[in-house]
């Protein structure tokens, strides 16, 4: 394994076979961004989600899957072209990986591959402790979705973030009050009643320490496209919070916590979640 990701693995801490998973995924994902810098996918497309807040903004959570957006509708766009980036580099730093596009059972405007990974594999090649390596049955599978929207809504604002690992490059994202955007997008658009997605209000909390605003017409756009705001007058940040509000009366609480703590180091963070908190948050919010 390369020298220089032994280093960044080394700077997780790791103590479980969690611990060691979750920083094995993640340096994948910042080999993967590299891979697709190289390739120059991010003069066509942004990435946005969890796991941009986490590698460019610093969330203090873990996320498993790279989503991203093409800059404006291209239909004709096809991931498949930069899955041998992908791959490239990730075998240049030493990861033994596949990676295949998902074959679509329905006609959407999403298309996904998935990374693939032997955990046991990679655990005794970053010389994890032989206690880490033996807990981890060995067809044990790393996986990480790439998805990409070749239809996004419109309305959403861009910066160049620069990271300096596992090599110096530069990826092109959302900014933060569009990925706030289309975080709610998320929490308001979820159906699973009982696959609660705790990340969507851990992120919601994490927006709000930040005074992160609110982009109203890009989130508008979403739930336009999504078929989840239909209203001929334009979005006012007041159904914004009647609905969130709506959202909270149903939400389980535990549930909640449950989703979110194999992906967080402090579960502490979680004691304060209630529905008290999430409404005063909601009153709080503000928009651009």
């Amino acid at each position: 394994m390369d020298e220089v990701i032994l280093a960044m693995l080394a700077e997780y801490h790791c103590k479980t076979d969690i611990d060691y998973e979750n920083a094995l995924k993640e340096i994948m994902q910042e080999i993967a961004l590299a891979g697709l810098w190289r390739a120059k996918f991010f003069e066509h497309a942004a990435f946005y989600g969890g796991t941009a807040l986490r590698i460019l903004y610093r969330l203090n959570r873990f996320s498993e899957d790279l989503d991203f957006s093409l800059l404006k509708p291209n239909k004709q766009f096809n991931l498949d072209a930069y899955l041998n980036a992908i791959q490239s580099e990730l075998q240049a730093f030493g990861f033994d990986t596949t990676i295949q596009m998902k074959e679509k059972n329905i006609d959407t405007d999403i298309q996904s591959a998935f990374l693939k990974a032997n955990t046991q594999t990679h655990l005794i090649r970053t010389h994890a402790p032989p206690a880490i390596q033996q807990v981890v049955h060995q067809q044990k599978q790393m996986k990480i979705k790439l998805e990409i929207d070749i239809d996004p809504p419109g309305h959403f604002n861009t910066e160049t973030k620069t990271l300096i690992r596992p090599i110096p490059f530069w990826v092109k994202s959302y900014c933060l009050p569009d990925l706030f955007a289309g975080k709610l997008s998320a929490v308001l658009g979820r159906q699973w009643q009982t696959r609660v997605k705790g990340r969507d209000w851990y992120d919601f909390v994490w927006f709000a320490q930040r005074q992160t605003p609110l982009h109203l017409v890009h989130l508008e756009a979403r739930l336009r496209q999504f078929g989840y705001y239909k209203e001929k007058s334009p979005l006012e940040p007041s159904t914004v919070k009647q609905l969130l509000m709506n959202k909270i009366q149903q939400l389980d609480i535990t549930q909640a916590k449950n989703d979110i703590k194999k992906f967080i180091k402090n579960t502490s963070d979680l004691q304060g979640w209630s529905v008290a908190l999430f409404t005063t948050i909601v009153k709080q919010l503000t928009f651009v």
